[in-house]
């Protein structure tokens, strides 16, 4: 087994590069915190996007969230399945339910992004962060 080398978005994409191809999809946190998804909006095969700007959208019953790239590059495959049956991005956020793969234009773009590590520090805040609004709203 290889060791998982993720890179993650603040807003919660993952990317794995692999040679000069980075996978994209979203972390199980999103996932999560979306629950029951609707719908997704991807780039076709083709399109470039562009680090930290928009490239798409997922839609679950609670709300419409943005899908942000974490590199920039000409996307040359988009995971059709994902689109056909959402259920896959739940199931399993991190393998199967990958949303589209990018030739990156320039590596730098993955180093400079969130390692597990300072993810999961991240997600760590976003918890505290919760809590806090939980103790003030409980105070009301």
């Amino acid at each position: 087994m290889t060791e998982d080398t993720r890179r993650y978005l603040e807003s919660h994409e993952w990317a794995l590069l692999e040679g000069d191809v980075v996978t994209l999809g979203l972390s199980d946190f999103a996932v999560k915190h979306l629950s029951d998804l609707v719908f997704i909006q991807l780039p076709e095969v083709g399109d470039t996007v562009d680090a930290g700007e928009t490239f798409g959208e997922i839609e679950s019953v609670k709300a419409v969230s943005d899908l942000n790239a974490p590199v920039t590059g000409e996307v040359i495959e988009v995971n059709e399945a994902v689109v056909e049956n959402l259920e896959l991005i739940s199931g399993d956020a991190l393998g199967d339910g990958w949303l589209i793969k990018v030739r990156i234009a320039d590596k730098s773009d993955y180093e400079g992004l969130l390692d597990k590590e300072e993810y999961s520090r991240l997600l760590d805040d976003e918890a505290e962060d919760d809590d806090d609004l939980d103790d003030i709203e409980d105070d009301s």
